[in-house]
């Protein structure tokens, strides 16, 4: 398996697919193990990826430690050299989407272009859910409090009129979050990602990203609503913005979603910028 080692860390990743290079931030709690995952989408047919588990999480080390946005940005710049790789597209989800804004204002000049999915900026702009409230709860309590915040058509109402639906989401959910769930230090890495997506705060510093940058996400998103996303947009000079029929997982949600994003990257649609 691929492990790297990286400013004293023992960093896990993996590259699969052939085409422009993409580099893949996961979410909260991202672990490569679970799937689907980004190289099961779309996105790994038309290119050549690079994911890893981020400090805490997955099969990475987990060092009882404060973890600060900037030690997270500047793992990804130690493993893009320690690949061998001096320019390419980033792509952040929620939590990604986060240390992907601190990584582009730390390492601008190899970034060709920029997907920030689901995200927020902190600060003025706004800040995501703040899930560590329910880091304490059971895991089924936790999921059952994220289900109707992650898409917010999902509340009480919804649940009573599509009770089969929500236990096949609850179950899903659950079964994606025991992967790793009771290896040692999962806990704690979990907590220290927590606290430091807490901290996260890119508002003021935004301007200074000059890449061609997609911001998307759902409009039935409670996790990274809306008006975050607005916030974003106001701040980037080279930026668009498209919202899809979905809440935080839209890209599961809204088929056109993959396409809009692959049709970026590609810079199939120039005359936007």
């Amino acid at each position: 398996m691929p492990f790297v080692s990286v400013r004293g860390l023992r960093l896990y990743y993996e590259i699969h697919g052939n085409g422009p290079r993409l580099f893949f931030f996961n979410g909260t709690g991202g672990d490569l193990r679970r799937k689907p995952g980004i190289f099961e989408t779309p996105l790994a047919r038309r290119f050549e990826i690079l994911a890893h588990d981020q400090r805490g999480l997955g099969q990475t080390d987990r060092p009882d430690i404060p973890y600060t946005m900037a030690d997270y940005a500047e793992d990804a710049g130690a493993l893009l050299e320690a690949v061998g790789w001096n320019r390419c597209s980033v792509m952040g989800f929620s939590f990604g989407g986060m240390v992907a804004q601190e990584f582009a204002l730390q390492f601008p000049h190899g970034i060709e272009r920029m997907i920030l999915a689901c995200t927020s900026s902190g600060g003025a702009g706004g800040d995501s859910y703040p899930l560590h409230k329910f880091a304490a709860l059971p895991l089924k309590e936790r999921v059952l409090r994220v289900i109707p915040i992650a898409d917010i058509r999902r509340d009480e109402a919804w649940q009573a009129a599509n009770p089969k639906l929500f236990r096949q989401l609850a179950d899903q959910m659950l079964e994606d979050l025991t992967v790793g769930e009771d290896e040692p230090g999962r806990a704690t890495g979990t907590r220290r990602q927590l606290e430091a997506r807490l901290c996260h705060d890119t508002y003021d510093r935004l301007p200074a990203l000059k890449m061609p940058v997609l911001i998307c996400g759902g409009r039935y998103d409670g996790i990274s609503p809306v008006a975050n996303l607005k916030a974003l947009k106001s701040q980037i000079p080279h930026a668009r913005l498209e919202l899809f029929d979905g809440g935080h997982l839209f890209f599961l949600q809204d088929s056109r979603a993959f396409e809009c994003m692959i049709g970026f990257l590609l810079d199939e649609e120039k005359e936007i910028f």
